[in-house]
């Protein structure tokens, strides 16, 4: 085993990339590499349990281990995400551990089963011949569409307790999926497209009646965008005093990001009221250039008004209901979808009836959809998508 507990002292000099050794499969080979004069027992269990925590993750080792080591945020990659000069020591660390990590990566079952001198069946995987250096030096060029961290393996995030936590499992819906409103789309595209360009991009607003995919327009465009550098953060209202902490946190990122905040209204007391207002106005801070708000909401105003609040006791009062009703005007962008008149919705219906290969005559399609609109708060593309699903789940 001397050879292998040659492996196992490399491992332990690694400092940039000294968070993998933290990792559950790469603790489990250290265990195998350091197995030593154990008996045989102990060195098939060790190298058993390597193995299965292997296969749990995928089949290949190779691409394990590469995927950690590009997933990994460290010293070097965050001096590069920041712009900031790296020493020829830290370069000289880097190359030697990507080559380290790339050995380890490619150690076969034959070699460790060798090692272990077992001749019985013991469970196998696959290697790879990869340059790590080679592909790591890629990622840092291109650094700003790959990202690092979470940010390199996930694209949709949520807040929780000031933590940026990911999605594994977000909303798949593409711009190719969606039918109408094209124009009111356009927009919303365009600015994310200056965004991703550098170039300023404003908050955005996307306003209107339930059901006409103002958030599915957003989820949408972070899919179409993540290979290029967008991530997705959805932020609760709740969680609107937390934002500028957040904001100050992903500026130095060269990473592009949306704070998603859905169905966004405030009562008029509300106290999240004036964090979004200092959020949007911009406070004291500056406003991340890499960082843009898109909200939706179904109110035309963002604060919910009554009539007793025309008559109330401030003395400013015409001043104070301008304030509140003014806050969707601080949006750089606001865009309005509204509901399809008869003629959109049956488009959208067409539409989504030729992506889901929906066959049905014109004239009886359209005749259902009309009918089914009238039985589900009426037409909006939500209920025409839910009345393809209808169709589409009775072929089956």
């Amino acid at each position: 085993m001397n050879n292998l507990q040659d492996y196992n002292i490399k491992l332990h000099s690694l400092v940039i990339f000294r968070k993998l050794l933290k990792d559950k499969v790469i603790k489990t080979l250290m265990e195998l590499l350091s197995c030593g004069t154990e008996d045989l027992t102990e060195q098939v269990s060790r190298y058993s349990a390597f193995a299965s925590a292997l296969l749990e993750e995928r089949d290949n080792l190779t691409d394990y281990i590469l995927s950690r080591v590009l997933e990994d945020e460290n010293p070097y990659i965050l001096r590069c995400a920041e712009g900031l000069r790296v020493s020829e020591d830290l370069e000289e660390s880097l190359r030697y551990e990507l080559k380290v990590l790339e050995e380890i990566a490619q150690l076969t079952p034959k070699q460790l089963r060798k090692a272990i001198n077992y001749a019985g069946f013991l469970a196998s995987w696959d290697t790879s011949a990869i340059d790590f250096t080679s592909v790591y030096l890629d990622r840092i060029r291109n650094i700003s569409s790959y990202g690092y961290g979470i940010f390199a393996k996930y694209h949709v995030f949520m807040l929780k307790d000031l933590n940026i936590i990911p999605v594994k499992y977000p909303d798949n819906i593409r711009l190719s999926q969606l039918e109408g409103y094209e124009t009111e789309r356009k927009i919303v595209v365009e600015n994310t497209l200056a965004l991703l360009k550098e170039k300023p991009a404003a908050n955005v607003l996307l306003r209107g009646d339930a059901g006409t995919g103002k958030s599915s327009t957003v989820k949408a465009i972070a899919n179409e965008f993540k290979d290029r550098g967008l991530r997705l953060i959805e932020v609760t209202k709740r969680q609107l005093r937390d934002m500028p902490a957040i904001m100050d946190r992903l500026s130095k990122n060269p990473l592009k990001f949306i704070l998603f905040i859905d169905d966004l209204s405030f009562a008029k007391d509300d106290d999240d009221f004036a964090a979004l207002k200092a959020i949007l106005e911009g406070s004291v801070s500056t406003k991340a250039s890499n960082v843009v708000i898109y909200a939706t909401s179904n109110r035309r105003h963002l604060v919910k008004e009554s009539f007793s609040d025309r008559t109330g006791d401030d003395i400013h009062i015409n001043d104070t209901i301008q304030e509140l009703l003014s806050l969707s005007d601080r949006f750089g962008l606001s865009v309005t979808f509204t509901k399809p008149d008869k003629k959109q919705f049956l488009e959208i219906v067409h539409g989504l009836a030729a992506q889901y290969q929906v066959k049905l005559p014109d004239e009886e399609l359209e005749l259902e959809a009309e009918r089914f609109a009238l039985s589900h708060n009426g037409r909006s593309p939500r209920v025409a998508r839910q009345f393809i699903e209808y169709l589409k789940a009775k072929e089956m």
